[in-house]
C-alpha cells in the first residue's frame, strides 16, 4: 500500500482547507479588499500549501530515497537531516 494512501484522509483534508483559503482569496479580490489583507491571504495559503509539500516530500523520503533506514542508522540521520533541511526552506 502507498504511503499517500495510507495518510489520504489527512492529505485530503489539508487540500480541502487550501481550497477554502484559495476560495478567500477570490473572494477578496472580488470585494475590493485592501491590498494588505489579500496579501495576508496569499501568504496563508502559500504556507498551508508548503507545509502540504513539506510532508508529502517528508514521506517521500523516507519510504523512497531511504527506504527501509532502521530508526537509529546512519541512513534515518541522514532522512532527518535532508527532511530538516527541505522544511526550513518551505518555511
Amino acid at each position: 500500500m502507498s504511503h499517500i494512501v495510507q495518510n489520504k484522509a489527512k492529505l485530503v483534508g489539508r487540500v480541502a482547507r487550501i481550497r477554502g483559503q484559495i476560495e478567500a482569496v477570490a473572494r477578496a479580490l472580488e470585494g475590493e479588499a485592501e491590498c494588505g489583507e489579500v496579501l495576508r491571504l496569499i501568504a496563508s495559503a502559500r504556507g498551508a500549501m508548503n507545509g502540504l509539500m513539506a510532508e508529502v516530500l517528508e514521506d517521500h523520503i523516507r519510504h523512497h530515497a531511504f527506504r527501509g533506514a532502521r530508526e537509529s542508522s546512519i541512513d534515518a540521520q541522514a532522512a532527518d537531516e535532508v527532511i530538516d533541511v527541505i522544511r526550513s526552506y518551505l518555511k
